[in-house]
């Protein structure tokens, strides 16, 4: 697998920019078959009866109704990579494995690239679940992850923004990236949430799984540089200049995106009280 296969044109490495921040979401589904085999040996579940009955457990044990699966019983069908400079410019985006996105070759890429760039990964919640996500599909199919494992480090890894945002766990982000976005005028969630992803995927519609993922990796990537902001590596002048070359730069992708062009227009600007 090439390098250009994988992210930016070879020009733009060639210009000397360098990748100093991976900005990634991922969109997962549950695995029915590994639900069956774990949760329910010997009952002869179909993978779509093992889902149902394993969400169904899910809403009936939680207070909010919720029937999420456990981040261990998924494999990711969508993940979405912005390249970042270090003066925090957006230097490319990429859906990976498009337009197949299978599974296998989405965690193989992803691995690849993040060993290759040697760059910081940035996720919203990445620490609870898209990273745990990546990893244990890395384990599943036998892929790579040394450099990453090498350095991982409770305190000093990856950025995982709502850990930022959280003390650490420390209080509830009601509302959570979708809120962050709206606040600064960015679109949030538009017609899609995560809940919906696994109809989604039963009706066939991984691009626009890949769509919605997409728009998340930008949302984090905005709320991301609001951050820097607050950690005084730039101030409102060059966010602003930041936010008018990511603009443009998107402007330019939505012949490869057309997402891209909804994601523009509904961009807002939020009155600050």
């Amino acid at each position: 697998m090439g390098l250009a296969d994988t992210f930016a044109t070879r020009a733009s490495l060639d210009a000397g920019t360098r990748t100093a921040f991976l900005v990634v979401d991922a969109e997962s589904v549950p695995d029915g078959r590994l639900l069956a085999a774990v949760k329910y040996p010997g009952e002869n579940l179909s993978p779509e009866a093992a889902i149902a009955r394993a969400r169904e457990e899910a809403r009936e044990s939680r207070r909010d109704g919720a029937d999420f699966i456990p981040v261990t019983f998924h494999v990711p069908v969508g993940v979405c990579v912005l390249r970042v400079g270090p003066d925090f410019t957006l230097l490319g985006l990429k859906c990976l494995d498009a337009p197949q996105f299978r599974p296998r070759e989405i965690v193989n890429q992803f691995w690849f690239s993040a060993t290759h760039y040697k760059a910081k990964l940035v996720t919203f919640n990445g620490r609870g679940f898209d990273l745990p996500l990546l990893e244990l599909a890395a384990f599943r199919y036998g892929i790579s992850a040394r450099d990453h494992y090498l350095a991982r480090d409770r305190y000093r890894g990856p950025i995982d923004l709502m850990d930022w945002f959280t003390n650490f766990g420390a209080c509830r982000l009601a509302g959570g990236l979708d809120l962050l976005a709206k606040l600064l005028g960015k679109p949030g969630k538009m017609e899609v949430s995560g809940e919906q992803v696994y109809e989604m995927y039963r009706a066939g519609q991984i691009q626009e799984i890949n769509d919605y993922c997409l728009c998340d990796t930008l949302d984090t990537y905005f709320v991301f540089l609001r951050t820097r902001i607050l950690t005084g590596d730039i101030n409102l002048e060059q966010e602003a200049e930041l936010i008018t070359k990511a603009k443009a730069l998107l402007a330019s992708k939505m012949a490869e995106f057309p997402v891209l062009r909804k994601y523009l227009d509904n961009w807002t600007e939020f009155a600050s009280v």
